[in-house]
């Protein structure tokens, strides 16, 4: 079967990107566009509305013969970017591809290096350095000039469809909605790229093939009506803060981590170890050095194949949040009336969120020590992950393929300790489709902190890759 041919497209994709992406891409880290979560005037500020204005304007200038470019808003939600390309003349009649991405960013934080900063793009070593940079403001970009390398290398691709939604970072409480909205004009989808993710280093192309789960929910745990005089109430009446510790220790052990619930904890499919096993051979200390432990920190295990099972697989409890206390300045002999924490648990891609939170909910308000009052918030959480589906065999044949030409090397596919709601809910939408997670992202690029940055050769080669497999996707 004939391929597009290599050359043109390096050539297109580079050039597009020195000389196109990177000055546009570098007006887009300067707009403040932060995710609703984090902006509740977010329609008043117009960031969001500015960033998709400005990435539009960048596609409607590009070589994509009958491209329909829209910004569709729903009442009350967030934008996204709807951009339609029809198919080339050899793959009409293929089901539709679909391109996602996203343009809002995660607070700024402070701490940025000397001569950097979240809404100043500034280009070093090879690097775009800027929030969104990375995460995920170049996916539009990626995707629109793949779609260009193709068409101009005398490539096919089929009905495209690229969405670039606005709410990601605040959990795509809108998606769902907007999918829904456009089903008719998605079609019938075959295959799903999201151009969100990457992997452990900038060598190879990496696959994501699995994400974890998600529950969020806060709780509090109150004995006193009111907070008492800690000489003369402790040992009397046990501190709330003790009792939601034995509270959370029927959840997570103290030790080890390990999460005791039966509903949190799945069986690693035979396939999804093989891989996690190849990875662990390729980066053996990669998540031993990712990040930065204070001197003399270790992770929790030196084992590789341990802490990516452990990162990919297993559920983790994190505690992100807690109310009740006072600043240790100010803080007095009581015996405070109330603990409140927030409990994020992420886990493993085929548990079911439903049950996995009614079982933690059990937990925590049955038999509760000395009859303390446990009341779990309104605002819970529970979103499950995702898990890819078997790999056709004409994309195991164009993975090869870039493997070979475009990196040198071959591919590797492992899951992901985070979470893209997009993907569970196209799951289930389009069960017949074929997935494609892949991105620029590397373990040390900085995404959610200080000095995100983009590696943008890397960049260029994913954008290679992308174009490769819209061709092979036309012509199975």
């Amino acid at each position: 079967m004939a391929v597009v041919e290599q050359k043109s497209v390096r050539e297109t994709v580079v050039s597009t990107w020195i000389n196109e992406v990177v000055p546009s891409l570098s007006g887009l880290v300067a707009i403040p566009a932060l995710s609703p979560a984090f902006d509740a005037d977010w329609a008043a500020s117009g960031h969001l509305a500015a960033a998709v204005e400005h990435v539009k304007t960048f596609i409607a200038g590009r070589d994509l013969p009958g491209v329909s470019i829209e910004v569709v808003q729903l009442e009350g939600r967030s934008p996204v970017l709807f951009v339609d390309v029809p198919a080339t003349a050899g793959a009409t009649g293929k089901p539709t591809v679909l391109m996602y991405g996203h343009l809002d960013k995660q607070p700024p934080v402070g701490g940025w290096s000397e001569g950097l900063d979240p809404w100043t793009p500034v280009i070093r070593d090879g690097r775009l350095y800027g929030r969104g940079s990375v995460d995920d403001g170049y996916s539009g970009y990626a995707a629109v000039s793949a779609l260009e390398a193709v068409r101009a290398a005398g490539g096919e691709h089929a009905h495209t469809v690229v969405l670039l939604e606005t709410g990601e970072e605040s959990g795509s409480p809108d998606l769902p909605a907007y999918v829904e909205h456009l089903s008719a004009r998605l079609g019938e989808v075959g295959l799903v790229v999201c151009l969100d993710a990457g992997g452990m280093d900038y060598e190879r192309l990496w696959l994501t093939t699995s994400l974890r789960g998600m529950l969020h929910l806060t709780v509090t745990v109150q004995l006193l009506a009111t907070a008492q005089h800690s000489g003369l109430a402790s040992g009397v009446v046990a501190s709330s803060f003790r009792v939601l510790r034995q509270l959370l220790e029927r959840i997570e052990s103290g030790e080890t981590g390990e999460i005791k619930l039966a509903e949190l904890n799945v069986e690693v499919p035979a396939s999804r170890l093989a891989e996690i096993e190849a990875v662990a051979e390729v980066a053996p200390e990669k998540l031993q050095t990712a990040f930065p432990l204070v001197s003399g920190g270790r992770t929790m295990s030196e084992d590789a194949l341990e802490l990516l099972l452990n990162n990919y697989w297993r559920p983790t409890l994190s505690i992100i949040g807690a109310d009740g206390f006072p600043l240790p300045a100010n803080a007095g002999n009581v015996l405070r009336e109330s603990t409140t924490l927030t409990l994020s648990f992420r886990l493993p891609p085929t548990a079911e969120a439903g049950p996995a939170l009614a079982a933690v909910k059990r937990v925590l308000t049955t038999d509760v020590p000395y009859g303390a009052s446990v009341t779990i918030h309104e605002d819970a959480q529970a979103e499950n992950g995702w898990n890819a589906p078997e790999e056709a065999p004409w994309l195991s044949a164009a993975l090869r393929r870039v493997s070979d030409e475009v990196f040198g090397r071959p591919h590797r596919a492992a899951g992901m300790g985070g979470s893209i709601p997009f993907m569970g809910l196209l799951g289930e939408k389009y069960p017949q489709a074929q997935f494609l997670v892949t991105g620029a992202c590397g373990a040390d690029s900085n995404i959610h902190v200080p000095d995100e940055w983009l590696n943008l050769d890397y960049a260029q080669q994913v954008t290679e890759a992308v174009a490769h497999i819209l061709d092979a996707h036309a012509r199975s």
